[in-house]
């Protein structure tokens, strides 16, 4: 068995391992596609299809949850400054995958 971890980003791995969803997407609608995927996290694409972020079950259940809530609320309008995919120049080297 290898250990050797594959050359690319954290970005690139989570590009290919979690649902990707797009930024227009609200987040009742998110959480559906969480729920269906088994997922509990999924990385935001904007129109052209690159990655603009990352939001957990966690975020968006706290979202749906506050005073400021409504079904007008899309991905984009939550992602924020912690929504950009920062690790993403992280090389992989750096990253501690756990389960």
């Amino acid at each position: 068995m290898s250990t050797d971890l594959p050359h690319g980003t954290v970005g690139d791995v989570l590009d290919a391992a979690e649902p990707q969803v797009c930024d227009d997407m609200s987040v009742e609608v998110a959480l559906a596609v969480m729920t269906a995927a088994r997922t509990s996290r999924l990385v935001v694409c904007d129109q052209d299809g690159q990655s603009t972020g990352l939001v957990t079950r966690a975020e968006l259940a706290a979202v749906r949850d506050s005073s400021t809530y409504t079904d007008r609320l899309r991905l984009r309008d939550i992602l924020g400054d912690h929504g950009v995919l920062t690790s993403a120049v992280s090389p992989l080297g750096d990253l501690v995958l756990s389960r």
